[in-house]
């Protein structure tokens, strides 16, 4: 069931698998065109850092909070190597602007702490079963972190709204078009590129757009994935580097059919891939998550 989201809306193999593999193995995807807008509304949708065993920054995605101890992002985010071994640990942010004030060249954190402090930090990591993305299509980018009951609220007490997890098929139901659209929301940065209008660098600040999905069924995609237009055509926006495992909502709603998962070139102007959420094969691992930790009724799809 697609749950509408009342905040204002904003009007977003020809490669070789080794070139797809290096194009996944940062974060990747993060809101970009001339129609992207400072996101306010998505305020559980949240910065995560992961690390090391001793602690050590490995990477930053971005994922959305789906009740107040679930947090839903992509299977390459929680992977610690090629291997598909989750992080150690991982800490999240949901400040709308993050990692402003921090300084990547001195280590001097953010207000907020990024990357070394305060947000919340996760009790738990699950991997679907991403590895290096092996194979085309990419058919298992998902991940889940658990935080601890309360942990949300004792730091940010005003978030009351959660993202909700869209019913097998949603994504089928929008179709292919420029009326199906989405949603795209996450931290990262935005190139700065002349010829696709890109002309604003964003560093850990949540943004926002539409998009709207152009394939289910190709190469790229067979049913795992969403293939999502590129910027910055018709007041639409695109995916580029820095946000990966960030949401992608069906229109104006708070329903997540799909993460944030890999794109095609290094200019940011081609499509973005999303893996689908809204699956039985998906959704049955996440249960098997978390019903035995007694979380999985708050995010079940209703």
């Amino acid at each position: 069931m697609l749950k509408k989201f009342t905040g204002l809306a904003l009007a977003p193999l020809a490669l070789a698998l080794a070139l797809l593999a290096a194009l996944i193995a940062p974060p990747s995807l993060a809101v970009t065109g001339k129609n992207i807008a400072p996101d306010f509304e998505h305020e559980y949708v949240g910065l995560v850092a992961f690390y090391d065993a001793d602690g050590n920054f490995l990477h930053r995605c971005t994922g959305t909070l789906l009740s107040p101890e679930v947090f839903l992002t992509a299977g390459h985010c929680v992977a610690a190597d090629d291997a598909g071994n989750v992080a150690p640990s991982a800490r999240i942010w949901f400040e709308q602007d993050a990692g402003v004030g921090y300084d990547p060249a001195t280590g001097t954190p953010a207000p907020s702490g990024y990357p070394e402090s305060g947000g919340v930090t996760s009790t738990m990591l699950y991997n679907y079963g991403f590895t290096d993305l092996g194979s085309i299509p990419e058919t298992h980018d998902a991940g889940l972190i658990v935080l601890a009951p309360g942990a949300v609220a004792d730091v940010y007490p005003d978030i009351d709204t959660y993202g909700t997890l869209a019913g097998v098929g949603d994504a089928s139901l929008l179709g292919t078009g420029e009326d199906a659209v989405v949603t795209v929301s996450g931290y990262g940065i935005t190139r700065v590129n002349g010829r696709n209008g890109n002309h604003t660098v964003s560093f850990r600040e949540r943004l926002m757009g539409h998009a709207f999905i152009i394939s289910t069924r190709n190469t790229y995609t067979a049913g795992y994935n969403l293939q999502l237009s590129s910027n910055p055509g018709g007041g639409r926006v695109g995916t580029c580097f820095g946000d990966s495992g960030g949401p992608v909502f069906a229109g104006d709603t708070t329903s997540v059919l799909a993460v944030n998962s890999f794109v095609k070139n290094w200019s940011c102007g081609g499509q973005g891939f999303s893996y689908r959420v809204d699956t039985a094969a998906v959704q049955d691992w996440m249960q098997s998550v978390l019903e035995p930790l007694h979380l999985w009724d708050a995010v079940a799809p209703q």
